[in-house]
């Protein structure tokens, strides 16, 4: 779905943990500087993701950049695949990046030696595909560039660089400063164009979380991107401000 001149948004099917969702994947448009992906989806998604791009008039080739927004599997699945096969830079905060580029064991999942024991607790359907998660993490991959709080990237009139953290030590989401639209990521979640929180089971330090929250409504955004959620545009602004006051 094309949002503006600036922004497509990708929802993509996926099955993940929790089951059906959709994954809502950003593209930033920029003639000069070229497109950038926003997140990749799950493991063995980058033909999905392919297709969608060129529903948009976007070649995978002619990425210029994939800017992710953490490392959680859903977020880093398809990026071994999709990064070789564009020559993209990859974008990441600093936190992020040690997880990325496979110098650190993803912050959520437990020690190897205690996996079996979490898979104990688990329906017996879901374990197989969670001790593949659990022990086959993504191909690791180099961060080209390390973002930090306040960067703003030459894209679309400006994006600014933002960090969020709570839902992942180095949780980053995006502004686009131009057309007002915040590609919040797991920041914040989102159900028929209502906005709530962060998804309290998924993120790793609820608090900071929380705060993050707060930051975000300080930027006033006329649209919001929710990876889980999609698209709030009604009185975005607004919603987020009430949000902020009910966590704080």
């Amino acid at each position: 779905m094309r949002l503006n001149d600036d922004l497509a948004v990708l929802a993509l099917d996926a099955q993940t943990m929790m089951g059906p969702s959709v994954l809502n994947l950003a593209v930033v448009l920029d003639e000069v500087h070229g497109p950038v992906l926003v997140d990749t989806g799950l493991p063995g998604m980058a033909p999905a993701v392919e297709a969608a791009l060129a529903a948009e008039g976007v070649s995978l080739k002619n990425l210029s950049a994939i800017a992710l927004t953490h490392h959680d599997l859903d977020h880093i699945g398809a990026l071994p695949e999709l990064a070789a096969a564009s020559d993209a830079q990859v974008l990441a905060s600093a936190e992020e990046t040690p997880y990325i580029a496979g110098g650190q064991r993803a912050q959520k999942l437990p020690p190897l030696d205690q996996v079996e024991a979490v898979l104990a607790g688990m329906p017996e359907e879901r374990r197989e595909t969670m001790r593949a998660v659990m022990t086959a993490p993504p191909r690791p991959v180099p961060v080209t560039r390390a973002l930090h709080d306040g960067d703003m990237l030459p894209l679309a009139g400006g994006v600014q660089v933002v960090l969020t953290p709570g839902h992942t030590a180095g949780h980053t989401s995006f502004f686009l400063t131009r057309s007002r639209v915040l590609l919040a990521g797991d920041a914040l979640t989102a159900r028929a164009g209502q906005l709530q929180g962060p998804m309290a089971q998924a993120t790793a330090d609820l608090r900071t979380a929380h705060a993050s929250v707060q930051r975000l409504a300080e930027l006033e955004p006329a649209a919001i991107v929710c990876y889980h959620g999609g698209l709030v545009q009604d009185d975005a602004a607004g919603q987020l401000r009430r949000l902020a006051a009910s966590l704080s």
